[in-house]
């Protein structure tokens, strides 16, 4: 493929994005490493392209590093305990310290607008404010945390008016009192408050590493909640750095935010290739599965004619119009992954002679090989037998291997039923398996 050619199938590919991240809301927390790293600029850089494709951007930055290299000047220890730090009057002057600075170079990188940097001409403003009310955490287990604290209060309402002004807001792991004190806040759980607040579309936390399996070290691509929260239980020992982020994801999800996003933000780009390819390169937490196996509706029809549309032109399937879909949609089931339909076949079946057929079964290209054509022949299969039908029926003109390595043994015209030998189309000359319901 030339390379002008793989550009336009990119563009085209990440346009559905394009359009369905418009106007949302997305909260992105990164640590206070990601600003000590020499291509921070560049992660910023991708903050400025999302605003510019119309994304409501909220930026909740960390500190942790910058607070334990100001103590270490001081000549004065780190406290932590059950992972929480001890905040003492002399860390509190660290962490206001630490936080002006970091929101100082953010303000400063996302203000760059040199002709040689991805963001010339193009002018943005940073809202930040006095957003977080937070209260103390207090004495737990007879160990004072001093002026650590939790989050009481969002003020959703301001934030949202400085979205609304076209602002990207800006926000510091601090909260105040109304009494005028001053805490030191966990910014992933201001983050995750922050999200819940706005009713944000996404969350992503920016990690250090990948999320991935222990036991296999394969990367972890999505998860429900449910499996999240089994997967902490399952391994009780792993890192603050992985824990940390997976509760966040847990809470926010279960609290109304669709998608929370764990992305490893020292792949460079990570979070464009999260956000507006296919498959992505992070973890994703949702309440609910991000791949669905259901029966058709009729808003899926345009996604299931774009799916078959290479097949009918090689000649794998038989022509379907628009009009014989809609009459037929409640005979349909897809595999539908994050909006895009992947995968559809249909059983049609005659009461009268307890037969149905096996049709239209197609896997998008790229993602094929992972077992989603058994899922939906499983799925078709459970369905007849539910129905009460004795024998099920495919039509093929060039994998019927695949089905006959799943049960079904070759037949022939005359013992399809009547009523479905109208789907017989002889100029295909397709051959006729079937298969017995147990």
């Amino acid at each position: 493929m030339l390379p002008n050619q793989s550009f336009v199938n990119w563009f085209r590919d990440s346009s559905p994005y394009i359009h369905a991240h418009r106007n949302k809301t997305f909260v992105i927390n990164f640590g206070g490493e990601a600003l000590l790293d020499p291509d921070f600029d560049h992660l910023v850089h991708d903050f400025a392209l999302l605003k510019s494709l119309g994304i409501r951007l909220v930026l909740v930055h960390g500190i942790r590093p910058q607070i334990d290299e100001r103590l270490k000047r001081l000549d004065a220890p780190a406290l932590f305990h059950n992972n929480l730090r001890i905040t003492s009057d002399l860390a509190l002057q660290c962490v206001k310290e630490a936080a002006g600075t970091a929101r100082v170079e953010i303000e400063a990188l996302l203000s760059l607008g040199l002709a040689n940097t991805p963001m010339a001409g193009y002018g943005l403003r940073v809202a930040s404010g006095n957003f977080v009310t937070a209260k103390p955490i207090g004495v737990i287990d007879g160990v004072d945390y001093g002026h650590t604290g939790e989050v009481r209060r969002i003020d959703g309402t301001a934030i949202a008016q400085q979205l609304d002004q076209d602002a990207i807001v800006l926000i510091s792991p601090i909260g105040y009192s109304p009494s005028g004190e001053v805490f030191n806040l966990s910014a992933e759980q201001v983050a995750t408050q922050v999200a819940i607040a706005l009713k944000a579309e996404k969350l992503i936390l920016l990690t250090e590493q990948s999320f991935c399996d222990p036991d296999s070290g394969k990367q972890i691509q999505q998860m429900t909640t449910l499996e999240a929260c089994a997967f902490l239980q399952q391994h009780p020992g792993l890192p603050m750095i992985v824990s940390l982020p997976l509760k966040a994801a847990i809470h926010c999800s279960n609290a109304g935010v669709d998608r929370v996003h764990l992305i490893d933000r020292t792949t460079d780009g990570a979070l464009l290739l999260e956000l507006f390819t296919r498959n992505g390169v992070g973890t994703l937490i949702s309440a609910t599965p991000f791949e669905e196996l259901r029966p058709a509706t009729l808003n899926d029809i345009g996604g299931i004619l774009e799916l078959i549309k290479p097949l009918e032109q090689h000649g794998i399937l038989a022509k379907r119009s628009r009009e014989k879909i809609e009459m037929e949609i409640a005979d349909y089931i897809i595999i539908e992954r994050d909006g895009l339909i992947i995968g559809c076949t249909a059983l049609h079946r005659d009461e009268q002679s307890q037969s149905g057929v096996i049709a239209c079964l197609a896997v998008h290209t790229d993602y094929q090989g992972a077992s989603r054509g058994n899922r939906l022949l499983e799925y078709a299969y459970g369905m007849a037998k539910r129905m009460g039908l004795k024998k099920i029926y495919a039509l093929s003109t060039q994998t019927m291997h695949w089905f006959i390595e799943r049960g079904f043994s070759q037949s022939d015209l005359p013992s399809l039923p009547d009523s479905l030998k109208s789907l017989y189309n002889p100029q295909r000359n397709s051959k006729i398996l079937c298969k017995s319901i147990d």
